[in-house]
């Protein structure tokens, strides 16, 4: 084996298969997902599983195999509609009373379109009507060739009632991803999909992820088609806490700015703002718009978090952020929506470092109090004029102020007393306007600027003074590194900071 080719099985590590159960409706799909659990994952084991996350993990023969916990198609299909590869291994499910059902066609379909190693288990073997070798001859119809009849699907009798069957599954399970060699990258950034979602009114937005690639680690700032977030709190399928989760795992996380699809892909991002970027261009593309713009590395952001009471104030105040000049501070909106200042939009702000916005809603005590712990700024206006201007006012101060010089007179060199390192004394004569002590000097030699410099003490008749006029003479400490002649002419002026406006 070449040194190339070890380095490169080297990086990955062997998964545990992720299964998705399909089949019938009422064919025993849920009651199998039980029976695994009720086998393996007992009381004793932290409370067993306290509420439905989507996902479950196991462990048969030491080898551990992760459940997609959405019995039926519809969950599976919204999270194939997106473009999601959920699952490593299927289980068709069939009743060995009942045989092919219309839902068995479409998991069928949905199992070759796919391509998914399949195991075909052959539910209620318990029942006295059940009929397994013409279940057999059914699904040969239906291209699906179990082994027991020349084929090389496998296939198990098993009783989701009794148990029985149950570790024989299970055994198949870990054979056939030991067949499919299941690999994962070691050491990337974690990438998946979301099997669950919903608000939880103490936590906000709760997902239950499915990591696929990589590692997912606490504190990662991840991202989906639809919302971004750091992940606050991650927990394992039993909701104990944990601080990262490999390939195949089902994990529970908080941190998302609200609550994503069931199906959406994640990734995880260095930045919210690479994160964000995500989020713009699939929103983009769900409405048919361009990408969007490019941010030249030479330009100022400023990052906003837009809140309003109504979709049409949304929409007209987007439309009127365009006609803010962006050729050097760029408007971002991290994020748009309906409602009140929440928590969540003050936590975003404080990690993206953006300003909120809000147009006739409100920001409850309790938050305002959060932003002035968070210094995250919070500007409400009733009135889209004003609002417009109060954007403009932020992205004014990203804006450099422009330097304005002001000439205050000129001096000419008469005598060189002494002079070391980047300082010199110099005495002369004022030939037009005033000398002031800390001004800034040019020095100008036959009518060319040949440097530059700093007064640092000015003295007249030996006494420090602030300003010394016209027809004056004096004698300047000169800080600078060019060297002054006598007959140089200093010009000396002020630099005047003036703030700019959009």
């Amino acid at each position: 084996m070449s040194k190339i080719k070890k380095r490169k099985q080297d990086n990955f590590q062997t998964k545990p298969p992720v299964v998705v159960i399909l089949g019938h409706v009422d064919h025993g799909k849920s009651s199998i997902l039980e029976a695994i659990k009720d086998l393996k994952i007992t009381e004793k084991e932290s409370g067993g599983i306290t509420q439905h996350i989507g996902a479950y993990q196991v462990e048969h023969q030491d080898k551990k195999i992760t459940f997609i916990d959405t019995p039926g198609h519809e969950a599976f299909s919204a999270m194939r509609s997106r473009g999601a590869k959920v699952a490593d291994i299927a289980i068709l499910v069939v009743a060995a009373e009942e045989g092919i059902k219309p839902q068995t066609k479409e998991a069928i379909t949905i199992i070759k379109k796919i391509g998914l190693p399949v195991i075909v288990a052959l539910n209620k073997i318990d029942k006295k009507e059940a009929q397994p070798e013409r279940v057999k001859e059914e699904l040969a119809k239906n291209g699906l060739i179990v082994e027991s009849t020349g084929g090389q699907i496998p296939s198990v009798n098993l009783s989701a009632k009794n148990g029985q069957g149950i570790d024989e599954l299970l055994e198949m399970l870990v054979l056939v991803a030991e067949i499919n060699e299941l690999k994962s990258p070691i050491d990337q950034p974690a990438s998946g999909v979301i099997v669950e979602s919903h608000r939880d009114n103490q936590r906000g937005a709760t997902a239950t992820l499915l990591v696929k690639q990589g590692t997912l680690r606490d504190k990662d700032i991840i991202g989906t088609d639809s919302t971004i977030g750091r992940v606050k709190t991650i927990e394992d399928f039993q909701s104990q806490p944990i601080e990262k989760a490999t390939a195949s795992t089902p994990v529970i996380i908080t941190g998302l700015n609200q609550v994503p699809q069931v199906g959406e892909k994640f990734s995880v991002f260095e930045t919210l703002e690479q994160a964000q970027i995500r989020v713009d261009k699939k929103t983009a593309k769900r409405k048919g718009e361009k990408e969007i713009f490019v941010v030249e590395p030479d330009k100022k952001i400023l990052n906003i978090i837009l809140k309003a009471d109504v979709r049409g104030s949304l929409e007209a105040i987007k439309e009127s952020f365009k006609s803010i000049p962006a050729e050097e501070v760029v408007l971002r909106i991290l994020k748009a929506e309906i409602g009140d200042i929440t928590e969540s939009d003050i936590k975003l702000a404080e990690s993206a470092r953006a300003k909120i916005v809000g147009f006739r809603v409100k920001a409850s005590s309790t938050i305002q109090e959060l932003a002035q712990q968070k210094k995250v700024k919070v500007a409400l206006f009733e009135i889209i004029y004003e609002l417009i201007q109060g954007t403009r006012e932020l992205l004014s101060k990203l804006l450099k102020p422009e330097i304005i010089k002001n000439v205050l007179g000129q001096l000419k060199v008469l005598a060189l007393f002494r002079s070391e390192k980047d300082r010199q004394i110099i005495g002369g004569k004022v030939i037009n306007g005033q000398i002031k002590q800390s001004a800034s000097l040019n020095v100008v030699r036959a009518d060319e600027k040949i440097g530059q410099g700093k007064i640092i003490k000015l003295q007249r008749d030996k006494k420090d003074a602030e300003e010394v006029n016209k027809n004056q003479e004096c004698g300047i400490l000169f800080k600078g590194t060019t060297t002054i002649e006598k007959g140089d002419i200093l010009e000396a002026y002020e630099e005047e900071k003036k703030k700019r406006e959009i």
